[in-house]
């Protein structure tokens, strides 16, 4: 039996990460290069943006900047069209770009159900109408979507509006999984739990507390437990995995 040792492992690949300038997608995009993905990064703040952009190629990898809100198709197409001109072709998608509310529904305006459908639902559905052609003609790729166990389950920190647009990205998720099998391209997703961010350095001690306790493993996770999941779902370890929404929780919330 020979047993394969993967280093490298996504050598060769380009990736297109959204919402990289911070937290979660940052973490992805440097962990994608640190396995030989050439990048192309996503978002509005060019400051953090082109710090993201440092680390890459401190990699050894190339790196792509694009600006631009992921509600704005315009922007997924400048997405696509920077990573064909660059790297000649598109392996690796990851719809991470996301906000979350916290607004009561009876306080829930129209406004910000559109703005939260507009980056969380719509965002994911105008990068993949721009990827899947390219994916499509060379019969291969793998698009990771970004979700949230408030999809699954009712949550203290997140709005309905937030859980409504995960929960549709999940079913995004299965369909696409099963259109694009026949391309030979995987579609999956992550649903990260309680994950220690820029958001969660604002939480009340008080509030941190019991999120914990309701964490079997005790503690809060890190972006780089995302990111790692996110390194297998793009590698050809998950060759056979396809449609499915991975939690990454810790066991706060297990289905």
């Amino acid at each position: 039996m020979i047993v394969q040792k993967y280093k490298d492992m996504l050598k060769g690949k380009s990736a297109i990460v959204t919402g990289s300038s911070k937290g979660i997608g940052r973490e992805i995009a440097l962990a994608l290069a640190a396995n030989g993905a050439d990048v192309v990064i996503n978002g509005n703040d060019e400051e953090k943006l082109g710090c993201v952009k440092a680390g890459i190629e401190a990699l050894g990898v190339k790196c792509r900047v694009v600006r631009g809100d992921i509600s704005d198709s315009s922007t997924a197409a400048r997405l696509a069209a920077a990573c064909m001109e660059a790297f000649g072709k598109i392996d690796i998608l990851v719809n991470n770009a996301g906000v979350n509310s916290r607004i009561p529904f009876l306080e829930l305006t129209e406004e910000e159900w559109h703005r939260m459908m507009g980056i969380n639902l719509d965002g994911v559905f105008y990068c993949c109408k721009a990827v899947l052609p390219h994916m499509a003609e060379k019969q291969s790729g793998t698009i990771i979507n970004i979700s949230s166990t408030a999809s699954k389950t009712a949550h203290a920190n997140a709005s309905i509006c937030y859980g409504a647009s995960k929960a549709a990205v999940n079913s995004m998720t299965q369909k696409l999984a099963y259109e694009m099998g026949p391309y030979h391209i995987r579609v999956n997703g992550i649903c990260p739990g309680p994950i220690e961010t820029d958001m969660s350095l604002q939480w009340t001690k008080e509030y941190r507390t019991n999120v914990v306790k309701k964490i079997p493993l005790g503690v809060l996770g890190t972006t780089k437990n995302v990111a790692d999941v996110a390194v297998f779902l793009a590698s050809d370890m998950a060759g056979f995995i396809n449609g499915e929404t991975i939690n990454v929780n810790g066991g706060s919330y297990m289905n």
